[in-house]
C-alpha cells in the first residue's frame, strides 16, 4: 500500500491516476491531502469508486493527522508531494512555506520514523498479504525541486546531485530545509528515505498560477500574459508523465539514502516557451477570432522582474539514467501540444478555478 501525501495537487494527481489506470501490479493507494487552494478532490472523480483508491483529508502540519493515517492504513511506502510551491507567493507570504515545507516535513519524518521502527523486519511467509509493510521493503520518497541548487549562468554545467544548495527564494530555501531534514533522518536514524529533485513540471491538472497553464488560461479569457523582466530566464521543462515514470522507477528500484535529479532535457527561455504555447493555441483555438488580435502572442506584456529571480536551471540526470534506466521521452513541442489539448478538452476544470 502506498500513502501519497499531498496527492490532490498537480504532480500527485498525475502519479495517482497513472498508478490506478495501470493494468499490472495494482496496489492500494491512500491519498492524504489538506485540500488547500491548489488541491482539488474533483481530480479523482473518475477513480473515486475504485476499490484501490482511498482519500483522507489531513495536513502534515497536524501531527495527529499523520499518526492517524499511518496507524489505520499501515503503508509499505510513503511519497511526499505535499508542499507550498509557488515562488511569487513565497515572496509575499512566506509563513505558509515555512509551516508546510519545513515543519510539515519534520512532523512527517518524525511520525514516519516511529511507524517504521515498529515494523517487522520481514513478513511471515505464511501471511496471505505479501505486500504488508516491513522494514525490509519500506521506503519514504521526498519530492523536491532543482531550485534548491540556486541559479546558473549560461556557460555553467548542469546541476548534479552533488551541487551545493544555494536557494534564492523563501520557497527554494524551505524545500532545501526539507531535503536536509530527510538526509539527516537517513544518516542519523537509518531511515529508508530517498530524495528526488526535479526541473519545472508541466502537464494536466496544473494550477494556473504556474507559467504554462497561466498562459493558456489568460489566452482563453483574453487577458494579458505577464512576462517577468526580458523573459530570457532559462528553465528545463519536464512533462509530468515523464516525471511520474521516473518516480515509479525510484519507488521500485531506487537506492536508500540516494538523491536523484530528474530533468526533461528541454531547456528554453521563458519568452520562447510562452511564444510556443501561444503559437500552439493559435492553431487550436477559434476563440482568437473573437478578439481584436491576429495571434495570442499580442497578449504578451513585459512586467518588472521579481526579486531574486534565478536566471537558469539545468538538470544533469545521468545518475538516474544509468542507475534506473530512465530517460525523458517527451520533447517540449509535443509536450506543449499535448498539454494545450488537455486544457482545451477540460475547460470546465479550468473555469471552476476562475470562480
Amino acid at each position: 500500500m502506498i500513502l501519497v501525501i499531498g496527492g490532490a495537487g498537480f504532480i500527485g494527481t498525475n502519479f495517482i491516476l497513472r498508478k490506478l489506470r495501470s493494468k499490472v501490479d495494482r496496489e492500494q493507494i491512500v491519498v492524504m491531502d489538506s485540500l488547500t487552494y491548489s488541491g482539488n478532490l474533483d481530480n479523482f472523480r473518475t477513480v473515486k469508486n475504485d476499490k484501490f483508491f482511498t482519500f483522507v483529508q489531513g495536513d502534515i502540519t497536524n501531527v495527529n493527522d499523520i499518526k492517524g493515517v499511518l496507524e489505520k492504513y499501515k503503508p509499505n511506502s510513503i511519497i511526499n508531494f505535499a508542499a507550498e510551491t509557488h515562488v511569487d507567493r513565497s515572496i509575499t507570504a512566506p509563513d505558509a512555506f515555512i509551516k508546510t515545507n519545513i515543519i510539515g516535513v519534520y512532523n512527517l519524518l518524525k511520525q514516519s520514523l516511529k511507524y517504521y521502527e515498529n515494523l517487522p523486519w520481514e513478513s511471515n511467509e505464511s501471511h496471505l498479504d505479501t505486500k504488508r509493510a516491513t522494514k525490509k521493503t519500506f521506503k519514504f520518497i521526498q519530492i523536491s525541486t532543482d531550485e534548491v541548487y540556486g541559479s546558473l549562468e549560461l556557460d555553467e554545467p548542469s546541476f548534479t546531485e552533488d551541487h551545493p544548495f544555494r536557494p534564492n527564494s523563501p520557497y527554494s530555501a524551505s524545500k532545501a530545509s526539507g531535503d536536509h531534514l530527510v538526509r539527516s533522518w537517513v544518516k542519523t536514524y537509518n531511515f529508508p528515505a530517498i530524495v528526488t529533485n526535479c526541473s519545472n513540471n508541466y502537464g494536466p491538472y496544473q494550477y494556473p498560477e504556474k507559467l504554462i497553464p497561466l498562459v493558456i488560461n489568460n489566452c482563453l479569457i483574453g487577458k494579458k500574459i505577464p512576462i517577468y523582466g526580458d523573459g530570457k530566464q532559462i528553465r528545463d521543462w519536464l512533462h509530468v508523465d515523464d516525471h511520474c515514470t521516473a518516480l515509479e522507477r525510484v519507488l521500485k528500484s531506487g537506492e536508500i539514502g540516494e538523491t536523484y535529479n530528474i530533468g526533461g532535457q528541454n531547456e528554453s527561455t521563458n519568452i520562447d516557451l510562452v511564444n510556443l504555447v501561444c503559437s500552439t493555441l493559435d492553431i487550436c483555438v477559434e476563440k482568437r477570432k473573437e478578439l481584436p488580435i491576429n495571434s495570442f502572442k499580442e497578449l504578451i506584456t513585459f512586467v518588472n522582474d521579481r526579486p531574486g529571480h534565478d536566471y537558469r536551471y539545468s538538470i544533469n540526470a545521468k545518475k538516474i539514467e544509468s542507475a534506473l534506466n530512465w530517460t525523458p521521452s517527451i520533447n517540449l513541442e509535443y509536450g506543449v501540444e499535448k498539454t494545450v489539448e488537455w486544457y482545451l478538452n477540460n475547460k470546465n476544470w479550468m473555469e471552476s478555478l476562475n470562480h
